[in-house]
């Protein structure tokens, strides 16, 4: 039984980045698909996809390269945790390397990174750092 899906995703990200896999399959949900949809929108993958199936449907997501083959996503670790959750209002969240990274929070206008909740100013859980 998987008790932090986050954790799951995360783990298996940066584990098919170690190896230079170029593409991810796991159980999807809707939070899974908001980290993956904000990973996209920031560029840290190169594209996710849902595949309907039965009796759960499938997060796809392609991982992203450079030219070179140098990794993309350098670190990607878990912040709020299911024994401590970590919240944060819209004025505190730091920056991530001074803006070469990001923060993917859960907030009451759904998963957003940093950037995106400053602008909207609202604060929430803090799922995870992408550097």
């Amino acid at each position: 039984m998987m008790t932090d899906p986050i954790a799951d995703l995360l783990t298996q990200i940066r584990n098919a980045n170690a190896i230079g896999a170029k593409r991810i399959r796991m159980t999807a949900s809707r939070i899974k698909v908001g980290v993956a949809q904000i990973l996209q929108e920031e560029g840290f993958i190169q594209s996710y996809e849902v595949e309907p199936g039965e009796p759960a449907s499938r997060l796809v997501v392609q991982l992203k390269y450079g030219p070179d083959g140098e990794h993309v996503i350098r670190k990607i670790e878990r912040v709020s945790k299911p024994g401590r959750r970590v919240y944060s209002p819209a004025a505190r969240i730091p920056p991530v390397l001074r803006g070469l990274g990001i923060y993917i929070l859960s907030t009451p206008r759904g998963i957003v990174s940093d950037r995106t909740a400053r602008e909207l100013n609202v604060g929430g859980e803090i799922l995870c750092r992408v550097v």
